[in-house]
C-alpha cells in the first residue's frame, strides 16, 4: 500500500474542476426549476435542491473511498462487481418498485435506488478487464462474442424493465471496441441498420424493401469478383429484408404507445403539442425565449410556473437555456466537450489497456448521455428519459456519474505505478 500523502498526489485536477463547475452550475439550476411563490424551504430535505445538496455531499465520500483503495482494486474485482450489478438487475425485476410505468427502482424507504445507473461501472469494468488479458484479438470471432455478451446481458436485463433510454447508453459501449481493434465493418452495418429502422418508420414497407435492394445491388458491385459477390449480396439482402421486417414488430409490439408517439413526432408523422408533443413543445418554448442571454436566475416564466414536466430531471436543459440563454447553454456544451476530450486525452496516456479501455467506456458513456438529452429537449431525437450528468436532479445519477468518473481519475493517478 502506498502512504497516505501520496492518495490525491497524481490526481487530474482538470477534471476534477470541471466536475465541480458542472455540479455547482447543475445545482443552480435544480434550485431554478423548483422556485416559486412561497419557496422558503428549498434547502431541506423535503425539497429537490435539499435532497440534491445531500447527494453531492453523500457522492463526496464515494470519491475518496475510491481514491484511498489501491488502483489494484478495481482489475482485481472487476468480474465481482460486474456479477453483483447483475444480480441487482435481476433483483430489480422482483421487487422493484415501479415508477413511470418501468420497474427500474429499489425502494428503500423515502429514498429510490435506480440500479442501472451503478450497472453501467459495473458492465464498463468487466469489459475493460476482458479485453485487457492477453493474447486477446478482437479480430477473432469467439473473443468479440465474449465482449459483445458482457455488454448485451445487461441492456437484456434492462429491457424487461422496460428502460429504453438505459439501454442504449448500454449499446453505446460497442463504440470501445472500434478503439481496441473491432472491424469498423460493424460500424457501417449498425449505420445501416439505423438509416433503414428511420426509412421503414417513415416511409412505407415497400420504400424501405427498394432501398434495401440497391444497396444490395451497390455491394455486389463495388465487390467486383464476379461470382463471388453473389453470394454476400443475396445475403445482405434477405438479412436486410428480415432487419425491416422486425422494425415493424418491434415497433408495433414491444415500444409503448407513449414511446411510438415520440418516435411520431420527431419523425414527423404527428403533430400534437397538446398530447405526446406536449413536453417537447414546451421545451423549445423555453429554450428559444431565454434569447442571446437569457432571462436571468430565477426569472424564467416557463421554469417558474412548471410548463415543462420533469424541469428539474429530464429537462433541464431548458432551465439552463431559458435563464441563462445561449451564453449559458454554449458554456454548458463547452463544459461536457472539455471534459470529454480531457478523458481520451488521458485514456490515450495510460499505460495499461484496462485503464484505457476503462477511459474511453467513460466518455462514451458521458457523451452518450449528453448528447441524447440535449438533443430530445430540442427536438432532434425523441425523449427516452434519460438525465444530463451531473446537473439532473437525482440521487442515483449523481452516485453512478460520480464513481464511474472518479474510478478513471484513480486509474490514472495510478498509472506511474503499473509498470514498477
Amino acid at each position: 500500500m502506498r502512504n497516505n500523502k501520496s492518495f490525491f498526489a497524481n490526481i487530474d485536477w482538470t477534471l476534477v474542476l470541471i466536475y465541480v463547475l458542472m455540479l455547482l452550475f447543475g445545482w443552480l439550476n435544480i434550485y431554478a426549476a423548483n422556485y416559486g411563490e412561497g419557496s422558503h424551504d428549498l434547502l431541506t430535505m423535503a425539497a429537490e435542491p435539499g435532497k440534491q445538496l445531500f447527494w453531492i455531499g453523500t457522492s463526496c465520500v464515494w470519491i475518496i473511498l475510491i481514491l484511498i483503495l489501491d488502483g489494484k482494486f478495481y482489475t482485481t474485482f472487476s468480474y465481482l462487481i460486474y456479477a453483483l450489478m447483475m444480480l441487482l438487475l435481476i433483483g430489480v425485476l422482483i421487487v422493484g418498485k415501479e415508477i413511470g410505468g418501468a420497474k427500474s427502482w429499489y425502494a428503500l424507504g423515502s429514498f429510490s435506488m435506480q440500479p442501472s445507473e451503478f450497472a453501467k461501472v459495473g458492465a464498463l469494468l468487466a469489459l475493460s478487464k476482458y479485453l485487457s488479458q492477453l493474447n486477446i484479438n478482437l479480430g477473432k470471432m469467439d473473443t468479440q462474442i465474449k465482449a459483445l455478451s458482457i455488454i448485451t446481458l445487461p441492456i437484456l436485463l434492462i429491457m424487461l424493465q422496460p428502460d429504453a433510454g438505459s439501454a442504449i447508453v448500454f449499446a453505446s459501449l460497442f463504440l470501445v471496441l472500434f478503439r481496441e481493434g473491432i472491424s469498423s465493418i460493424y460500424l457501417v452495418i449498425a449505420g445501416f441498420a439505423i438509416m433503414l429502422f428511420i426509412v421503414t418508420l417513415k416511409f412505407e414497407l415497400q420504400v424501405a424493401m427498394l432501398v434495401i435492394t440497391i444497396i444490395s445491388g451497390l455491394f455486389a458491385y463495388l465487390l467486383k469478383k464476379g461470382r463471388n459477390s453473389i453470394k454476400p449480396a443475396i445475403i445482405s439482402l434477405v438479412l436486410g429484408l428480415g432487419f425491416v421486417q422486425s422494425v415493424g414488430y418491434l415497433y408495433n409490439d414491444i415500444l409503448r404507445p407513449h414511446q411510438r408517439s415520440r418516435i411520431d413526432l420527431i419523425l414527423g408523422k404527428i403533430d400534437d403539442i397538446h398530447g405526446a408533443g406536449y413536453n417537447l413543445h414546451q421545451s423549445k418554448i423555453a429554450i428559444g425565449s431565454g434569447g442571446f442571454s437569457g432571462k436571468g436566475f430565477l426569472d424564467g416564466t416557463q421554469t417558474k410556473f412548471n410548463f415543462v414536466p420533469e424541469q428539474s430531471t429530464d429537462f433541464i436543459f431548458c432551465t439552463i437555456g431559458e435563464e441563462w440563454g445561449f451564453i449559458g447553454s454554449i458554456i454548458t456544451i463547452g463544459l461536457f466537450l472539455v471534459l470529454l476530450f480531457r478523458i481520451i486525452i488521458l485514456a490515450e496516456r495510460q499505460r495499461s489497456s484496462f485503464s484505457r479501455v476503462y477511459g474511453y467506456g467513460v466518455a462514451t458513456i458521458l457523451f452518450c448521455h449528453f448528447f441524447i438529452n440535449i438533443a430530445m429537449t430540442i427536438g432532434i431525437m425523441p425523449v427516452i428519459g434519460i438525465p444530463l450528468p451531473f446537473f439532473s436532479y437525482g440521487g442515483s445519477s449523481i452516485w453512478g456519474f460520480s464513481i464511474l468518473l472518479f474510478i478513471f481519475v484513480k486509474l490514472d493517478a495510478y498509472r506511474m505505478e503499473v509498470l514498477r
